[in-house]
This record gives structure tokens, C-alpha cells and sequence, in this order.
């Protein structure tokens, strides 16, 4: 199983931007979709954004299309989420996820923080 760690998160006002970080250790993500997914105070956990093995494919949650970027650098064992035109409603702790071919995702980081003032 691999084991992710995220990082980059942090306060920053509206309309700004900020780099989310997931390195990934322990076991290769090799073949792996890789997922980011958020959760905002007293709500459910949501998805963000997913990027394939290659990096040439990504879906995006229809709030936060356009706005945020997905990318990973395979080499580096790292998968970003590049946030910009931030909106106080994207506050929320910030999860990257991993799914094994042919499964869900079943790894999990231990979240960042995210909060946009307004």
C-alpha cells in the first residue's frame, strides 16, 4: 500500500492562489489514479480533480474546473493540485487518494488545510 503525505496548504485571501503537494512513499504508484478530494466543516467529503498514470488524462468536480490544475510528476512520486482564483467556499482539508488498477481508491493521505478569507 502506498503511503501519501500532503502538504502546501495554508491561509491565503480570495482570489489567490496556492500549490497543494503529494508525495508518495513506501510502495510505487505505478499504474495508480490519483485523486485529490476535499471536506469542508460539517460536510461530506467531496471530490476535486483525478489525473491517470500518465498525466494526459484529468476530470475535474464542475466547481472547481477551470480554477484548478491537476498534475503529477511520476518520477518525483508527486502529484500537485494547483489552485488559483480561490473562493472562501473552497475552504476545506484537502486529501490526496490513490487507486491500484482495477480498484477504488484505497489509500489515503492525512490532509492539509486550506481556509480562503474573503
Amino acid at each position: 500500500q502506498v503511503q501519501l503525505v500532503e502538504s502546501g496548504g495554508g491561509l491565503v485571501q480570495a482570489g489567490g492562489s496556492l500549490r497543494l503537494s503529494c508525495a508518495a512513499s513506501g510502495r510505487t504508484f505505478t499504474n495508480f489514479r490519483m485523486g485529490w478530494f476535499r471536506q469542508a466543516p460539517g460536510k461530506e467529503r467531496e471530490f476535486v480533480a483525478l489525473v491517470r498514470w500518465t498525466g494526459g488524462t484529468t476530470n475535474y468536480a464542475d466547481s472547481v474546473k477551470g480554477r484548478f490544475t491537476i498534475s503529477r510528476d511520476n518520477a518525483k512520486n508527486t502529484v500537485y493540485l494547483q489552485m488559483s482564483s480561490l473562493k472562501p467556499e473552497d475552504t476545506a482539508v484537502y486529501y490526496c487518494a490513490a487507486a491500484p488498477p482495477g480498484t477504488t481508491f484505497v489509500s489515503w493521505g492525512q490532509g492539509t488545510q486550506v481556509t480562503v478569507s474573503s
